[in-house]
């Protein structure tokens, strides 16, 4: 499905992004997505889509709600899309710094545990030789 098409129902959006309409309905609560309504429908328009693409980005990469609603109000905000830039290069440099220090402690822990079963190994062979 392209974003070429103007309006999508939840169910749509839930299948073609592999989620929930639930998990849809909870980042409207959030006032994350604004969908229009026709009667008790909810009417997505691309603007929401593309909303929820990024919303779901941001999860992925571990951004919290706060700081991808940030992100949209900015994005919303911004025509020349500056203020909006300079912000996500802050958070994505945070956002890696904190990564990167996490990778260096598990790369820790992996090596000590390395050396743990090495360990268990040598004195399991002692005993049984």
């Amino acid at each position: 499905m392209g974003d070429q098409k103007e309006l999508y129902a939840i169910t749509e959006l839930a299948k073609e992004f592999d989620i929930s309409t639930r998990t849809i309905r909870f980042y409207e609560s959030k006032g994350l997505l604004k969908p229009d309504r026709v009667g008790t429908t909810r009417v997505f328009r691309r603007r929401d889509r593309t909303r929820l693409l990024l919303i779901l980005r941001g999860k992925r990469l571990g951004f919290s709600l706060k700081e991808i609603s940030e992100y949209l109000e900015l994005y919303d905000a911004d025509r020349t899309k500056t203020a909006q830039t300079q912000h996500l290069l802050n958070r994505v440099n945070s956002r890696l710094d904190q990564l990167n220090a996490q990778k260096h402690d598990l790369e820790k822990a992996i090596e000590e545990l390395e050396g743990m079963r090495s360990y268990a190994l040598e004195q399991l062979n002692k005993k049984s030789a």
